[in-house]
């Protein structure tokens, strides 16, 4: 039973931050990323079931777009 409950709170945290993941880069993300998104409002509730799942795929493809746009100074 143990085993359960752990499984089930790990499904739990992946879901909320997938959730939060998801509408934060709906809310700010989805614009840069891909601009022909821009305005378009109607379709991204339907975006956020993948974007929760995917989440981690997002993130990193988010964070990749971000510093190859403002790269980290190297010395």
């Amino acid at each position: 039973m143990a085993t359960a409950a752990i499984l089930r709170e790990l499904v739990i945290a992946y879901a909320a931050l997938g959730l939060a993941v998801g509408v934060a880069f709906l809310m700010l993300g989805i614009d840069r990323l891909d601009p022909a998104a821009a305005g378009c409002y109607a379709f991204r509730p339907l975006l956020l079931p993948g974007l929760i799942l995917l989440w981690p795929l997002v993130a990193l493809r988010w964070a990749r777009f971000a510093l190859a746009r403002f790269p980290l100074a190297r010395d």
